[in-house]
């Protein structure tokens, strides 16, 4: 398993974010992290990518423990945040080539290179990170995200905010990234996650819901919609 997370909880002063959850994602897999606003969504990623610590429990990334592996974890790990962090008034390419001092690649201009034609940033290299749509900044933050060709990837709301056609494109990437990875895609569109994932996990007041493949979920709760199942599951924070 890529993730593996055992009895995990994170508490702040007497308000438990996340409540002894466990759950587990294998390679070559999307895996759909749902909940509501506050369920503990956020919390649980920044733990997995080693961003706070966790109260109790445990987790492991590529079997390296997140704790005592912190960064041997981290160099398996490409996050893109839900709000992207760019620096605007850098050029695409520059912003990459810094990325790729800072993980020390080998060949940085080869990788640049295979990162700008697998995000569909060729157009766009050249041109002021300020200037982009957030559809190409979107695809910039993915690109820096694999740019060490990370095992495990965690993209927080990955297509908020973007238009049809901005969201086909990155739920395609995210698609064919998910063949060789183990993708961890946390969003509020069901019906992005029931075109790319074929596990899914809801969380509801830092505890989890429901995890399984997402055919068996609908057969368990007799839906036709992963909507009608997250709505069920987590009715009481519905106003």
């Amino acid at each position: 398993m890529s993730i593996v997370v055992d009895k995990l909880s994170k508490t702040y002063g007497t308000q438990n974010a996340i409540d002894g959850i466990s759950f587990q994602a294998s390679p070559g897999s999307v895996v759909g992290f749902l909940g509501p606003n506050g369920a503990g969504k956020s919390t649980t990623m920044k733990i997995l990518t080693c961003y706070i610590p966790q109260s109790a429990g445990t987790a492991s990334v590529c079997g390296m423990d997140i704790t005592t592996h912190s960064m041997e974890v981290r160099r398996n790990i490409g996050y893109l945040p839900e709000h992207n962090p760019l620096y605007l008034e850098m050029y695409v390419r520059e912003a990459l080539t810094f990325v790729g001092s800072v993980y020390n690649h080998g060949n940085p201009q080869k990788r640049i290179n295979e990162v700008i034609e697998l995000c569909g940033l060729g157009d766009e290299q050249n041109k002021k990170i300020s200037t982009l749509s957030k559809g190409y900044r979107q695809r910039l933050g993915l690109a820096q995200a694999i740019f060490s060709d990370p095992a495990v990837l965690i993209l927080d709301e990955p297509t908020s905010g973007l238009d049809p056609n901005q969201v086909i494109g990155i739920r395609n990437l995210i698609t064919e990234l998910g063949k060789t990875k183990t993708v961890i895609l946390s969003t509020h569109i069901m019906q992005e996650v029931e075109a790319v994932c074929e596990q899914v996990i809801i969380i509801n007041k830092g505890k989890i819901v429901a995890d399984d493949k997402l055919n068996n979920m609908k057969l368990t709760h007799q839906s036709k919609s992963l909507e009608d199942i997250f709505i069920k599951l987590t009715s009481s924070t519905v106003h």
